[in-house]
C-alpha cells in the first residue's frame, strides 16, 4: 500500500529537500501549540529534522542509502530508497510518525551534543528545567517521536502514534493539494504553486490563548507570532483556498485592537503586543475577502474597528497636521522604522520624522475601501465622508511628495523638503485612482531604467544607483510583497504589458531559488548575483546557518509563497 502511495505522491508535489524548510503540524488539520516549540525544520543532513524546542534537538534518520525524494511539504516528506520507502509526517502537533526502511538508524540528541537517554524500549530526551520531554519509540519499520510536559505524557503519545495508519495520515495531510487548481503551464509551475500552498498551510495555526480563531504567522521559526500587514497578504491567497479562513486571518488581527483604536504590528497568543503599528492595509484585505465570500457580517464586524484604526493613525501619526502620515522612528540603527515594515531602509537613515509616501498611500487606499464597505452596508453619508478623506490625502501625495524635476515620489521632512532617496515606495502611488497620467509615464520609465530599478530581479527596494544599495533587506533587496503591490498599481493604470513583465520576472526568480534550495525566501538579491542564502540581514551572513539568528533571508517565508501563488492564480484566471 505504501509503495502505491509513493507512486501517487509523485504528481507535481513539492519534492526538493531544503535546509530550513518548515516542518510542523498545521491549524488546517487540528490543534496547534506554538508555545511548545515542537516545530521542526529540514536539517542540513537529508531526512533529518531540527526540532525548535527551547533547547533544540536533532532527530537523525539515516537509511541504508539515499533515495529519490517524492514529496517534501511542510508536514509530509516521502523518499523512495532501494531498501523501501521512508515516509515521515505529523500525526498531531505533538507527535511525528514515520515508516523507515530496514536498516535505518535513528538517533535523538540535543543540538549541543547531549544524546537522549536509552531507556531500553525507547529514547528519552528530557529538559526538566522547562518541563519539556521528548520520547522516541521504534517498532520494526515504524517510529514515533512525541513531545510532552512529562516523560509519561510524551511516552503515551508516542505509543498512540505507533498505532496510526501512516499512509492514511499522509493522505489526510496532502488532501489540500487535491483541491488545488492545476496550471496549464507545466510541471515546474504546478510544483512551485503546491510548494507555496504548503508554506501557507504550515504557517497557519489554530485558535490559541488570546487568539480565538485561525491565524497566520510569517514563519513558524523564527517569527512565531502574528503580524499585521503580513496577515493581510496571507489572506489574499487564502481567499482562493478557504475564504472563511482568510477572514479569520484578518479578524485575528482586528481583535487585538486597543481601546484607543491602535492595532499593534505584532502580537501573540500570550496576549503580548508591540507598541507600534504597521502599514494600514486591513480594509483592503476585508474588501478583497468580501468580493469572494459575499458575507456582509464580515463587513459589519470589521467596519467599526477599521474606522477607529484609521482615525488613530490620523490622530497619532501626523505631527505637523498637514494630512500626510509619518512612521514612528526607533533608535536602533538596524531598525529605524519597524512600523513601516521596511526596518532598515536608507529612507530612515537620518532618524527623523518624514511625511511618508507609503504610509500616506496605504492610508488613502484603506479609507477608500472603508468607503466601499460603508456603501455596501447602506451607509451612504459615511461612505461620502471616507471617500472625501481618501481623496484629500491622495491629492496631497501628488502635490507635496512628487518631484517634477526627477519624476518620482519621495518622502518629505516636516518642513516639506523632499528626502530624495529613490525607493520602491515611490511606485506605490500607482495604486491611487487620481494619479496624473504624466506621473504614471515617468514611473514606468524609472521602472524600466537598468541604471535604477530594472535589475535582473526587479524591483530593488532602493535604486541600484544609490550608494547605500546592498542585499541587506530593505537596503536594496527585492521583495515579493512590494512587487505585488506595484503590479496591482500597473494594472490599475492600464499598464498590462509592464505588469506581466514584472509578474513573469517574479515567478521566474522565486522558482529558480526554490528549485535550487527547496524553500521560498523572505527577500532576494535584486542583481541576482548572490543567492538568497548568502544575502545579509541586519548584519553579515553567517555560517553555519541558524534560522533563529535572523541573520539570513528567512526561509519558507509566508508572504513570498502566498503572493507568488496569487500571481499564478490570477494569471490563470482561477476564481
Amino acid at each position: 500500500m505504501l509503495i502505491n502511495l509513493l507512486q501517487w505522491l509523485d504528481k507535481d508535489l513539492p519534492n526538493i529537500w531544503g535546509e530550513g524548510a518548515i516542518f510542523a503540524f498545521s491549524g488546517f488539520d487540528g490543534e496547534t501549540d506554538s508555545s511548545s516549540g515542537f516545530v521542526a525544520t529540514y536539517a542540513r543532513d537529508r531526512y533529518s529534522l531540527l526540532l525548535h524546542t527551547p533547547r533544540r534537538r536533532l532527530l537523525t534518520i539515516t537509511p541504508p542509502e539515499y533515495g529519490s525524494v517524492k514529496v517534501a511539504t511542510g508536514d509530509v516528506y516521502a523518499v523512495e530508497t532501494a531498501s523501501g520507502p521512508l515516509c515521515v509526517t505529523y500525526e498531531r502537533w505533538h507527535t511525528i510518525i514515520g515508516m523507515i526502511p530496514e536498516g535505518t538508524e535513528l538517533s535523538l540528541r540535543f543540538e549541543d551534543g547531549e544524546n537522549a537517554v536509552d531507556k531500553g524500549e525507547y529514547l528519552l530526551s528530557p529538559d526538566a528545567q522547562r518541563r519539556d520531554y521528548l520520547v522516541l519509540l521504534k517498532d520494526d519499520n515504524r517510529f514515533a517521536l512525541s513531545y510532552g510536559i512529562s516523560a509519561e505524557q510524551a511516552h503515551a503519545r508516542a505509543q498512540a502514534g505507533l498505532e496510526k495508519d501512516i499512509p492514511e495520515v499522509i493522505q489526510e495531510r496532502l488532501e489540500i493539494y487535491d483541491r488545488a487548481p492545476r496550471l496549464a503551464t507545466g510541471s515546474a509551475d504546478n510544483r512551485l504553486l503546491r510548494k507555496c500552498i504548503s508554506v501557507m498551510k504550515v504557517n497557519t495555526l489554530s485558535p490559541e490563548g488570546t487568539i480565538q480563531q485561525l491565524w497566520s504567522t510569517p514563519s513558524r521559526v523564527p517569527h512565531r507570532e502574528m503580524w499585521l500587514w503580513d496577515s493581510v497578504f496571507h489572506s489574499l491567497t487564502m481567499n482562493f483556498v478557504s475564504p472563511p479562513m482568510a477572514f479569520d486571518f484578518i479578524k485575528s488581527v482586528l481583535k487585538t485592537q486597543r481601546e484607543d483604536g491602535m492595532i499593534a504590528h505584532r502580537s501573540g497568543p500570550d496576549g503580548r503586543a508591540s507598541i507600534i503599528t504597521q502599514p494600514p492595509i486591513l480594509a483592503g484585505g476585508v474588501w478583497e475577502n468580501y468580493l469572494v465570500q459575499k458575507d456582509r457580517s464580515c463587513l459589519e464586524y470589521a467596519l467599526p474597528r477599521l474606522e477607529r484604526y484609521l482615525d488613530w493613525n490620523c490622530q497619532n501619526r501626523d505631527k505637523n497636521h498637514n494630512g500626510l502620515l509619518e512612521w514612528f522612528i526607533e533608535r536602533d540603527p538596524s531598525c529605524r522604522s519597524g512600523e513601516s515594515g521596511m526596518d532598515n531602509s536608507p529612507r530612515f537613515d537620518e532618524a527623523i520624522l518624514l511625511d511618508a509616501v507609503d504610509f500616506s498611500t496605504f492610508q488613502a487606499l484603506d479609507m477608500k475601501y472603508v468607503a466601499n464597505i460603508c456603501q455596501e452596508l447602506g451607509l451612504s453619508e459615511r461612505a461620502r465622508e471616507w471617500r472625501a478623506r481618501s481623496e484629500a490625502i491622495s491629492k496631497k501625495i501628488h502635490t507635496h511628495l512628487w518631484d517634477e524635476e526627477s519624476g518620482f515620489y519621495y518622502d518629505a521632512d516636516l518642513d516639506g523638503n523632499l528626502f530624495t532617496c529613490q525607493a520602491v515606495t515611490g511606485f506605490l502611488p500607482l495604486l491611487l485612482d487620481d494619479i496624473p497620467s504624466d506621473h504614471v509615464e515617468e514611473l514606468v520609465r524609472k521602472l524600466k531604467d537598468p541604471s535604477l530599478f530594472n535589475t535582473a530581479f526587479p524591483i530593488p527596494s532602493i535604486a541600484i544607483s544609490d550608494p547605500s544599495w546592498s542585499t541587506d533587506m530593505w537596503q536594496g533587496a527585492t521583495w515579493v510583497n512590494t512587487n505585488y503591490l506595484v503590479t496591482i498599481g500597473l494594472l490599475k493604470q492600464g499598464k498590462r504589458a509592464e505588469a506581466r513583465w514584472l509578474t513573469d520576472k517574479t515567478i521566474a526568480h522565486v522558482r529558480k531559488y526554490y528549485e535550487q534550495f527547496g524553500v521560498t525566501f523572505e527577500f532576494y538579491d535584486a542583481k541576482d548575483e548572490i543567492p538568497p542564502v548568502y544575502c545579509d540581514r541586519k548584519g553579515k551572513h553567517q555560517e553555519p546557518y541558524d534560522i533563529r539568528n535572523k541573520i539570513d533571508s528567512v526561509r519558507d517565508y509566508h508572504w513570498t509563497a502566498a503572493l507568488t501563488a496569487v500571481y499564478f492564480l490570477k494569471q490563470n484566471n482561477v476564481q
